[in-house]
């Protein structure tokens, strides 16, 4: 009977669409992603210098292989993982440090960690283009 009773209390399924997260959450989120980004395109990227320090040909290669506009695109998605995984990393280093720890400061923080990847990626997309 007790069983009954503390199954009722309990939800049934946990709705992500409803659910607000804030800020903060929001920002630490992206931060993993773009780790995991990072960390999967990386050996990509590798492999693009190699070749194009292997030869001239190439080096060639590669010039032809980024012309193209979708690897383009995928280059300014690899400046904004790299811009926020670092931006936000800076973010949680001085949290570590315990500064800007309160509610105030962190959704602040959040902001500028958000304005200030997309702003870079703005400016990196207007150089790779």
């Amino acid at each position: 009977m007790a069983d009954a009773a503390m199954k009722k209390n309990r939800p049934v399924y946990l709705d992500l669409v409803r659910i607000r997260l804030p800020l903060p959450g929001f920002v630490s989120i992206l931060h993993r992603a773009s780790g995991l980004i990072l960390f999967a395109l990386v050996f990509w990227l590798l492999s693009l210098l190699d070749r194009s320090l292997a030869s001239p040909e190439g080096y060639a290669q590669v010039r032809e292989t980024i012309a193209h506009p979708l690897v383009k695109l995928l280059l300014i998605g690899i400046g904004w993982a790299f811009f926020h995984h670092f931006c936000a990393g800076i973010r949680y280093l001085l949290i570590d440090m315990h500064i800007g720890v309160d509610l105030a400061a962190a959704r602040a923080s959040s902001w500028a960690v958000l304005g200030a990847s997309i702003f870079l990626t703005l400016i990196f997309g207007a150089w790779v283009w």
